[in-house]
């Protein structure tokens, strides 16, 4: 166990990242190089090993923190990696690029730092690595079934790892021309180097799963026939429909999208091209949006050059403390917080990039059609209508929409070709076990595949309605139609949760494959950390 008087003895000191004059001059990650094992050794033994781990419900993956806190304060590294594998296929990832709701959930951060939980994650998962603790762990035999899963994102290849390692022939299948999703081409390569999913990818093709790049399911590809193809298909495309900005002046060139900015600096970083087409590089950039998309971008502009940074950001700045209406273990409570590429902006140019409160009236643009100035106004807290005399104009050369998503991309026809219908917040509909929900009608007819129990009838709110029966819920029959499920079709991660963090796809991975080998097999072993419709603690 850790040592029980630690957190009184020892105070929080997360891992201090490189100097960001330093790390401004590269690409790598801002905690690159470093090797600081006692330290984080140390932190770890902050662990209280209290009775009720409340990190455990603060992580939809349930990750075993004290244990492996436990581990890690000993630096029994190979222990520590056996007990965090255990429930997180890929925590190097997270490791990285997940907020940790689980300090927000840490019994310290009651009245206290809480532990630095990520750090020691990181840590764990860079040993495992670079003492072979990290094996490929091939099935030892095959169940004779294939399963495709669209999209390599990480509930994609959370999914694809899984189901291999019990005995399924998986073949994901991605559009672009690497694997990978938005961990390749959306993230930053200073926030999670290439090397760390090429390393992963290469560690599941040993496994026996099979990649395959340019398919664009839905498009070149028919969904229907790759459906019968394969005795099972799971839908993990993500949600990658961009929020539009409705100004006027939008037409203007110089605004772009913030993932295709994004996409044009990780191509660089791939070796596509020598320089980016879409660069911020000599200009002065405001990017509207105040999450982590926005973050990202301004990491990216920073190290291009940018003349001046600007993010604009809609809500309220929020205060140093929780807000009485967000209690503990409430997870991602509203406080003030400072990502890396922040931090650098600071450093750059003396205050906060940040300007809260704030939201775009219209753009302004040159005789050449180019945009060169941002009208903003602010905004009420509540409500967030503008405020009469708060207008101002700020310069603009390159305009970044960092806005969000809302749910998967419409243009692309995968949807109707599985018989998809789509939730309330556009997203692909599914039941609780992320079976997906098809068009209103009868449930589809269909055999199960060879080997596989028949599945039991319908459940009433899935069957069509008896002639003459009384109506289902006392409604009428007419206004509830029964809606059947594409058989064998599953939706996982964004596409079905709508955006959210790399923790939870990683989590709804793991939970679809449990789903889809007890579709296959009729019953599973399998962990499902989540149900498809569970959501973090939240006011």
């Amino acid at each position: 166990m850790t040592d029980p008087y630690g957190f009184l003895r020892t105070p929080r000191n997360p891992v201090p990242s490189r100097p960001a004059d330093q790390r401004l001059g590269d690409w790598r990650e801002v905690h690159a190089g470093q090797t600081l094992l006692p330290l984080v050794s140390e932190q770890a033994n902050r662990c209280m090993d209290c009775g009720v781990p409340f990190c455990h419900g603060g992580c939809p993956l349930g990750n075993l923190i004290p244990e492996w806190n436990a581990y890690a304060a000993h630096g029994d590294w190979r222990a520590a990696s056996e007990r965090l594998h255990a429930t997180n296929n890929f925590p190097e990832f997270t490791g990285r690029l997940c907020p940790a709701p689980c300090e927000d959930s840490c019994v310290l951060a009651i009245n206290a730092d809480p532990v630095t939980i990520k750090n020691v994650e990181q840590t764990i998962a860079d040993q495992a690595w670079a003492l072979g603790y990290a094996p490929p762990a091939p099935p030892g035999r095959l169940s004779g079934q294939t399963v495709a899963v669209i999209g390599s994102g990480p509930a994609g290849l959370a999914t694809a790892q899984q189901l291999t390692r019990a005995g399924h022939t998986v073949v994901v299948y991605e559009r672009a021309d690497r694997i990978g999703g938005l961990l390749r081409y959306g993230i930053p390569a200073f926030k999670m180097e290439k090397s760390h999913l090429e390393r992963r990818i290469a560690q599941m093709r040993a496994e026996g799963t099979v990649f395959r790049t340019d398919a664009d399911i839905g498009g070149r590809v028919d969904a229907a026939e790759l459906r019968r193809r394969h005795d099972a298909v799971v839908v993990a495309v993500g949600a990658e429909e961009r929020r539009e900005l409705a100004a006027p002046g939008r037409e203007l060139h110089g605004i772009h999208q913030a993932m295709d900015y994004l996409t044009c600096a990780n191509r660089v970083g791939e070796g596509d091209c020598a320089e980016p087409a879409l660069t911020a590089e000599g200009r002065h950039v405001v990017i509207v949006g105040g999450g982590d998309t926005g973050s990202d971008c301004l990491g990216t502009a920073l190290r291009q050059g940018a003349l001046s940074v600007v993010q604009l950001d809609i809500r309220p700045e929020p205060g140093p403390d929780r807000p009485e209406g967000e209690p503990w273990p409430l997870v991602h409570p509203q406080v003030y917080r400072i990502s890396h590429a922040h931090e650098e902006a600071r450093g750059r140019h003396g205050t906060d990039p940040r300007l809260f409160s704030s939201a775009t009236v219209h753009f302004e643009g040159d005789a050449d059609g180019r945009v060169r100035a941002l009208h903003l106004t602010a905004v009420e807290a509540v409500g967030r209508r503008p405020m009469p005399g708060t207008e101002r104009v700020i310069e603009a050369g390159l305009v970044l929409l960092a806005l969000g998503f809302s749910g998967p991309e419409r243009a692309c026809r995968l949807g109707e070709q599985l018989g998809l219908t789509r939730d309330d917040r556009g997203n692909f509909a599914r039941d609780a076990d992320y079976a997906a929900l098809g068009a209103s009608g009868p449930p589809a007819a269909s055999a199960p595949p060879a080997g596989r129990p028949a599945r039991a009838e319908a459940p009433p709110w899935a069957q069509a309605p008896t002639p003459g029966a009384p109506p289902a819920w006392g409604r009428p029959r007419e206004q509830r139609p029964a809606r059947r499920r594409p058989d064998g079709v599953f939706v996982a991660g964004d596409a079905g949760r709508g955006q959210s963090l790399v923790v939870w796809a990683i989590a709804e991975g793991r939970a679809t494959a449990a789903a889809v080998d007890r579709y296959l097999t009729g019953s599973t072993a399998l962990p499902a950390p989540v149900g498809a419709h569970d959501r973090p603690l939240s006011a």
